[in-house]
């Protein structure tokens, strides 16, 4: 890679490596296009713009997610306005949805958080009643799908991160997928500046490429992808078996699903006790996202989403990626049983 001398691309279609991983991801997910970008954050923002997304216009967005989701929606002038999520799954909640729709109201970005899919037929039916166009925001559920269909796949854009905790790093990066041409090429020039291949700024962009290094990387862990979902899959479902006679909300796929397992969610009333001795224990256990977005100190919102408030309360996640071991497993159902 270092030799080629080529350590980025300023091209419409990208390097010689940005081009064969977004020809791996394409294939991967079943999309007709990729788009690769900086970031995860880069990928929604893209996506929004792509969308003509702007000041007074408003995005429905779950509060129980990373910032990064309403940063992004931010970032275009508009107003994220946030929605309650689904106590089975803890992704946005149809019902609540449809209560905050407004004439205002342009797009709507439901999160697969966890891996766990969001209720994409439901969705499905809003948009098409409303005619609002759907970004998904899968930046944790890469290879996740809903009776054989990858999330992302299932509206406009779907935007993926390949931050280092994610299934499948790159350093740093993102993309996006789609199965039109048009936001594909429209994607192409936002993530340059909005240039055309004159060099003519034609619409508003910025610099979102994707690095020829990180790209390269990101091709190479694609071919590995498919052993590191096995090994989740096997990991969850030996800690399932081990702590299935607790006093907790353990995960689960609902019907024609299938979950990356990016992180093993559990609930409990006892998640600040348990959360305190896991970390004195050496486990990294950690509870996504305590602090809801409406809640945070930029967002600060007086709105009742009681779901999200208590799922806040009661989440905690714990790690069953690759280099988990089933000793490592064995060790943190021990600690559940000594709590609970």
């Amino acid at each position: 890679m270092l030799k080629d001398e080529a350590l980025t691309s300023s091209s419409r279609e990208g390097g010689k490596n940005v081009q064969a991983f977004e020809k791996s991801i394409a294939s991967f997910v079943k999309s007709k296009y990729a788009v690769s970008v900086s970031s995860g954050t880069a990928a929604l923002q893209a996506a929004l713009y792509a969308l003509d997304i702007k000041k007074g216009d408003e995005v429905l967005v779950p509060s129980f997610t990373f910032v990064a989701t309403a940063n992004a929606i931010v970032s275009t002038g508009a107003k994220p306005v946030f929605v309650d999520i689904l106590k089975e799954n803890y992704t946005i909640s149809s019902d609540d949805l449809q209560k905050k729709i407004t004439k205002k109201t342009r797009a709507i970005i439901p999160v697969h958080l966890y891996g766990n899919v969001a209720d994409v037929e439901s969705l499905s039916e809003i948009s098409n009643k409303h005619n609002l166009p759907i970004i998904e925001d899968s930046a944790q559920s890469l290879g996740s799908t809903y009776k054989g269909r990858h999330t992302g796949t299932f509206f406009e854009m779907g935007c993926y991160s390949m931050y280092p905790a994610k299934v499948m790093t790159s350093g740093e990066g993102g993309f996006i997928v789609t199965n039109s041409k048009k936001f594909r090429d429209k994607l192409r020039m936002i993530r340059n500046h909005g240039m055309t291949i004159t060099n003519d700024p034609k619409i508003f962009g910025l610099n979102l490429r994707l690095p020829e290094i990180n790209a390269a990387i990101a091709t190479i862990q694609m071919k590995k992808l498919p052993k590191f979902l096995k090994t989740r899959k096997q990991n969850a479902e030996f800690l399932s078996e081990q702590i299935c006679d607790l006093d907790i909300k353990l995960p689960h796929q609902r019907k024609h699903e299938k979950v990356n397992w990016y992180l093993y969610t559990i609930a409990s009333k006892k998640r600040n006790k348990l959360l305190k001795k896991f970390n004195e224990k050496g486990v990294g256990a950690v509870s996504y996202y305590s602090t809801p977005v409406h809640k945070s100190t930029f967002y600060k919102q007086n709105i009742l989403l009681p779901i999200t408030t208590q799922a806040a309360s009661q989440v905690l996640s714990l790690p069953v990626h690759p280099k988990i071991t089933q000793k490592n497993i064995e060790f943190i159902a021990t600690i559940f049983h000594d709590i609970l």
